[in-house]
């Protein structure tokens, strides 16, 4: 059976549900789980007036500091969520702007037979402009996904 699981997360409410639904499936199966959160690249958009911003180096630290401290909330409250439940958990951070195909690299990369996330829901018009990371993620993965609403 499942020995593996990935477990993406955004920190969202209904990731937090997919955490716990993935943390009692760790349990039953005796699985590992590695929780993964992914931070977009930071893109700005200046004009090219050819002289140096100074505030841009501090503002890429500060992005980058904000990103590291977010993660590690989201994260250790996984961890700590894992830990009751006596689940063996490791943890990832990532940055990418193609967060489905790094959740699928980083499955891939940690040996993990199966991938549990959340799904937002988002349907009609704004399920077709904003895309589904679930939905690229069920369909480019060689490995299963377990989707929770």
């Amino acid at each position: 059976m499942f020995r593996h699981i990935l477990l993406p997360t955004d920190g969202s409410e209904i990731s937090d549900k997919a955490a716990r639904q993935a943390i009692e499936l760790a349990k039953a199966l005796r699985a590992k789980i590695t929780a993964l959160h992914i931070v977009s690249e930071l893109h700005l958009h200046l004009p090219d007036e050819g002289f140096p911003i100074p505030e841009l180096p501090a503002l890429k630290k500060r992005f980058a500091d904000d990103a590291a401290a977010r993660a590690r909330t989201i994260l250790g409250s996984i961890t700590e969520a894992a830990k009751i439940a006596g689940i063996e958990c490791d943890v990832a951070t990532a940055t990418s702007d193609m967060p489905y195909e790094m959740i699928i690299d980083q499955a891939t990369r940690f040996n993990c037979d199966l991938i549990v996330m959340a799904s937002h829901g988002r349907r009609g018009l704004q399920g077709i402009l904003l895309g589904s990371e679930t939905q690229k993620v069920l369909t480019h993965s060689k490995i299963p996904v377990l989707v929770c609403r």
